[in-house]
């Protein structure tokens, strides 16, 4: 028995009592109640979204389908979610798959990246009311634990699309960068891809995910999580089909002419290390720093914004107070639709205003050079006038006297 610097006396017992078997206790509640994790993917159209989630999982969550070719210029982003209950050596896991089609398909795509925010942040809301309510041990967490971006595989840098969407993003979500399709560029090529996307990430201050080292993490644990993070971006290829090498073994991946990739094999892409950091070692990770610092940070900056504090809630709310809180709430959104309304509307009218004063200016412009136009033509028909009339005169003073008026002369001669 020994007193500690904090004066908490500290002992080891020699017998057994019993509480050594909470992580136990632990264990065998979570597996009961089961867990969940939500996902997001983002990226062009046929950069393998789909299929790299179903070779995560090893599973069908989407069907096999053909990437549409599509003319209509009205089309929109279209938010998706897909939920599948899957289990594995008796552990059950909600996963949800939040799938964004459309994003980057666009003529113009500036703010593409604003309904994806919208979402995210829609998910904190939800949670937060969830929190203020009066219901709160029924909480259903749906907020996003990962966002895989998916980068087009060109070999050059990050476009400015690219650069706006994992700026905004950030500070909202787990963000991890992948080069999706990385079996279209040489192991140089992706190398020094690599080099290019982390360094325009740094000079645009993106804060990407990176797994955390912490200082009680064994050597082995720090040799693991350096490893994984040596390979951000992850350049990964997907697929569920299954290939025979030459040397006569069944593997999942892609068969070409010159050879074969295999998926699960760390010598050929970067997929090993995503599913280990995402779903093997740091799926819970990545769902604490969530909670507990993406989500926290929203969360004060809404209340900040709301006029109250972390302290300004109190640990139990009564029904009364939960109303007024929700009422409150309520109308923030209303108000924050209308200002958003007439944001829109001032947007209009001003679009409208400049294209009415451009109308104007090219009818004032139009008028000026018709004006014009007529005015060369007046001067014109004067000045040949003016030739015609001087014509006409010098031609009545050249005129010869006629014979009549020489006959009279003469007979007054």
């Amino acid at each position: 028995m020994a007193a500690g610097a904090n004066g908490i006396i500290q002992t080891k017992l020699n017998a057994f009592v019993g509480f050594s078997n909470l992580p136990n206790q632990h264990h065998r509640r979570s597996v009961k109640k089961g867990f969940h994790f939500t996902i997001m993917v983002v990226g062009e159209s046929g950069l393998g979204k789909s299929t790299l989630i179903n070779t995560l999982f090893n599973t069908t969550l989407y069907p096999e389908k053909k990437v549409p070719i599509t003319t209509d210029l009205n089309k929109s982003l279209d938010i998706q979610e897909i939920s599948a209950e899957i289990e594995e050596s008796g552990v059950k896991l909600r996963l949800n798959v939040i799938d964004t089609p459309g994003f980057g398909d666009f003529i113009n795509n500036e703010d593409s990246w604003k309904p994806i925010l919208r979402s995210v942040e829609a998910r904190y809301d939800a949670y937060l009311e969830q929190e203020q309510s009066q219901h709160r041990a029924k909480i259903t967490d749906n907020r996003i634990h990962a966002c895989l971006y998916f980068i087009a595989p060109t070999g050059h840098s990050l476009r400015q699309l690219d650069i706006e969407f994992m700026r905004r993003l950030a500070p909202r979500v787990n963000l991890i960068p992948v080069i999706a399709k990385s079996d279209t560029l040489t192991d140089e090529e992706v190398a020094a891809f690599k080099q290019r996307i982390l360094d325009d990430i740094i000079f645009n201050k993106i804060e990407i995910y990176r797994p955390p080292v912490y200082e009680d993490d064994d050597e082995d644990t720090v040799a693991e999580t350096n490893e994984i993070t040596s390979k951000i971006p992850f350049a990964v290829v997907g697929s569920n089909k299954d290939v025979t090498t030459s040397d006569g073994r069944t593997v999942r991946g892609r068969a070409y002419p010159w050879g074969i990739i295999e998926v699960d094999n760390e010598d050929h892409n970067d997929f090993v290390k995503l599913r280990q950091m995402l779903i093997r070692t740091h799926m819970e990770e990545l769902k604490r720093f969530t909670s507990e610092v993406l989500y926290e940070t929203y969360r004060t900056q809404r209340l900040e914004a709301s006029g109250r504090t972390q302290e300004a809630i109190p640990k139990e709310i009564n029904p009364a107070a939960s109303l007024e809180e929700q009422r409150i709430v309520h109308e923030q959104k209303l108000a924050k639709m209308e200002n958003d309304m007439k944001l829109v509307f001032q947007q209009k009218v001003q679009e409208k205003e400049a294209k009415l004063k451009q109308s104007e200016e090219e009818l004032y412009a139009r008028h000026k050079e018709m004006r014009e136009a007529l005015e060369k033509q007046r001067a014109e028909l004067e000045d040949k006038k003016r030739k015609l009339e001087s014509l006409v005169h010098s031609a009545s003073l050249m005129k010869p006297a006629t014979p009549e008026k020489t006959r009279k002369k003469g007979i007054f001669k």
